[in-house]
């Protein structure tokens, strides 16, 4: 370094040095008024202030000194700084902005005292020069320590976290805990609200013997977007089943129209999990119940392999859920019930569903018409050739009918013959 901007370094960084402690407050308090998430309590403001004055101790120390930046170590108050941060959830982007504009205040301030200094022009510039390039390398690297850090200390969090969260849903599914309070604490969701109970889940990915990359993050950041439609006031529950399956809860302040908002949402979204959903219901219980349900009807579509919602609010899905608990069974019941009309194919397929709508509505041939859009005529003979078909007429096994072509309905190839 020349002889003459290095007695200038000394003197302007003796100077920089005295005013450290100054300087940092500063830095903090222009720091937390400028980006909102470093806002806190008084403990993590503290922090702050410690963090700062760290950075600033160990940058100054190797202005002054001529110390190489392959020579220093990230200071311990930093490092605590980003894991602090990492464990309350404030984004990493706040984080690197702190360091990018605590950067640019360090600088105005040294050029003040470059400026006090009354320096001639070359050695002002040169100084000048020497500090921006210095702390621009600091900055640089440390912020690749501290976001490592930040990364590492998050990931671990989040799966402690999750995991203990985890465990406590499961035994409030299990039917453990009764004080409705103590459960909201423990697993931070609103136990007294009315829940949507979700099952979501990639279907099998043929290019991969794990599942889809990041497929949980995924499936839980799909949770909260359906949320905002559906109960924008609201934050979901979500919790990993397995590397690809998430159970979810929606906290519902209106259920109106819950299950056709998610179909809306699903439909308009790019490659979405398929979803089963359970009916909206209140408290512990209904947190329970409605799980059990999108399970269930969660099962058939995996039985069935249907894609997309199934929502065990359709009619039929309940019971067609108990009969998918035996699909062997099942699949001998239907038989043995339609006969030829469980053949699978597009024909026999028509004559069921005639037969089934035919049914629901009490035999009466003139209200299937109009559920299926065809003459009067178009249903008796559709229904008499599904009898035909069958090899018997209607009879006290009317309702064994109907559970069959239910089962059919919903299980498709899989009980058909």
């Amino acid at each position: 370094m020349d002889p003459t901007v290095a007695d200038a370094n000394a003197a302007v960084l003796d100077a920089l040095m005295r005013r450290q402690v100054e300087v940092a407050h500063s830095v903090q308090r222009q720091l937390a008024t400028d980006i909102a998430e470093l806002r806190g309590d008084a403990e993590i403001l503290d922090l702050l202030t410690a963090s700062v004055e760290s950075n600033i101790d160990t940058i100054f120390g190797a202005l002054r000194h001529d110390i190489s930046l392959d020579n220093i170590e990230a200071p311990t108050a930093a490092l605590e700084y980003a894991r602090r941060l990492a464990q309350r959830g404030v984004p990493m982007n706040a984080l690197v902005r702190a360091y990018r504009l605590g950067h640019a205040l360090v600088l105005d301030v040294a050029a003040d005292e470059i400026g006090t200094a009354a320096l001639d022009p070359r050695t002002s510039l040169a100084l000048y020069g020497r500090i921006t390039s210095m702390t621009f390398g600091y900055i640089d690297w440390i912020s690749q320590q501290v976001v490592g850090v930040y990364e590492d200390e998050r990931d671990r969090w989040l799966t402690n976290r999750n995991s203990t969260r985890a465990i406590r849903v499961r035994e409030i599914l299990a039917g453990a805990g009764h004080d409705v309070d103590a459960l909201t604490t423990a697993i931070r969701y609103p136990m007294r609200r009315t829940h949507l109970g979700l099952i979501l889940w990639w279907p099998p990915d043929p290019g991969s013997d794990t599942g889809r990359d990041d497929g949980l993050a995924r499936l839980e950041s799909f949770l909260r977007g359906m949320t905002e439609t559906v109960a924008p006031q609201s934050a979901p529950l979500f919790v990993p089943a397995d590397q690809v399956t998430g159970w979810g809860w929606i906290p519902l302040a209106n259920q109106d129209e819950a299950a056709q908002r998610v179909r809306q949402f699903h439909a308009q979204a790019t490659d979405p999990p398929n979803v089963a959903l359970g009916r909206p219901l209140p408290g512990v219980a209904g947190f329970r119940r409605s799980h059990t349900q999108a399970l269930r009807a969660r099962g058939i579509a995996m039985a069935a392999g249907a894609a997309g919602v199934v929502d065990a609010g359709t009619p039929g899905l309940a019971a067609a859920a108990l009969l998918g608990e035996n699909l062997d069974e099942t699949k001998v019941f239907v038989q043995d019930t339609l006969g030829e009309l469980a053949a699978d194919t597009t024909t026999d397929a028509g004559l069921r569903d005639t037969l089934r709508v035919f049914l629901k509505h009490g035999g009466s041939y003139t209200a299937a018409a109009e559920e299926l859009t065809v003459h009067y005529n178009t249903v008796k003979y559709r229904v008499g050739r599904a009898l035909q078909r069958r090899g018997r007429p209607l009879g006290e096994d009317r309702l064994d009918t109907e559970m069959a072509l239910l089962a059919c309905l919903w299980f498709g190839t899989a009980v058909l013959g």
